[in-house]
């Protein structure tokens, strides 16, 4: 009898154990379906598409295990995604470089950094349909020679860079003659060196140029009647998702929601928001 009964308990305490595991396995495979968290990188420094400030003026979200919150362009596309997939919006600050590792890894659910859906970038992630497409331009020191310039082929001999692991970079080899400097990690950097003449300008898109140039008066923006030769994918920006996303076709149908109009409102009042240091 104290045999049968201890086969029991046995077979009871098994039978426990294999529906907890079976229970562990379901939650492990829905993984972030089952978090009410819709998590963005992006690296908050690329006004007016993103930057970091002080408060949550001007609609600024807080950043994940950070005082500090973000803010721009991005961040008020990232919302209404959010609130089309239902979810609560969590900005996670990432270097650009980390960004797409992190979404691989899962660190994040998608990428909503002013970033291009590159053939190279689209070999290990997805992207959406495009958010917002822009023309590419100079950042120069204003008074300088290269203001008025008309062409990219009037840099020859100027010291040029651009962000490192982008286009931008890429595109410099299109000006003959051109002093191409080493990459930079982010806009910032890139500021102070055209500020100490380090470099004579650097490679950006429109909305930055626009932004750099109102947040500083010693910069201006130079645009071209003879411009970088880029394709469709380079200058459209999209979200980054990870491969086979089962949210794609759903971000799509959020953004198709939003108008043009709206787009452009929302562009304009990132320039105007923008902090004065970024």
């Amino acid at each position: 009898m104290k045999n049968k009964f201890s086969l029991f308990i046995v077979l009871l305490v098994s039978t426990i154990l294999l529906l907890a595991g079976c229970g562990t396995s379901n939650s492990s495979d829905s993984g972030s379906s089952e978090d009410n968290t819709f998590k963005v990188g992006l690296e908050a420094g690329y006004a007016p598409f993103n930057w970091t400030q002080n408060d949550d003026s001007n609609g600024g979200v807080k950043i994940d295990g950070s005082a500090e919150y973000a803010g721009g362009y991005d961040v008020e596309i990232a919302k209404k995604v959010a609130e089309g997939l239902g979810k609560e919006l969590v900005i996670v600050k990432t270097e650009w470089d980390g960004l797409v590792p992190a979404l691989t890894s899962g660190k994040i659910d998608a990428i909503i950094a002013g970033m291009s859906p590159t053939a190279e970038r689209k070999e290990s992630i997805d992207f959406s349909d495009n958010y917002y497409t822009s023309n590419l331009v100079m950042v120069v020191k204003k008074g300088s020679k290269y203001e008025g310039a008309t062409s990219i082929q009037d840099f020859k001999g100027a010291k040029v860079t651009a962000q490192l692991n982008t286009f931008h970079y890429s595109v410099i080899d299109q000006i003959k003659g051109v002093e191409k400097k080493t990459a930079m990690d982010n806009f910032p950097a890139m500021r102070v060196a055209l500020e100490s003449g380090i470099i004579d300008g650097y490679v950006s898109e429109r909305p930055e140029g626009v932004s750099a140039s109102a947040a500083n008066d010693n910069y201006v923006m130079v645009e071209f009647e003879d411009g970088f030769k880029t394709s469709p994918d380079d200058t459209a920006i999209a979200v980054g998702v990870k491969k086979g996303s089962k949210t794609t076709d759903k971000i799509n149908e959020i953004l198709k929601g939003i108008s043009e109009e709206e787009r452009t409102s929302i562009m304009d009042n990132a320039i105007k928001n923008q902090p004065a240091a970024q």
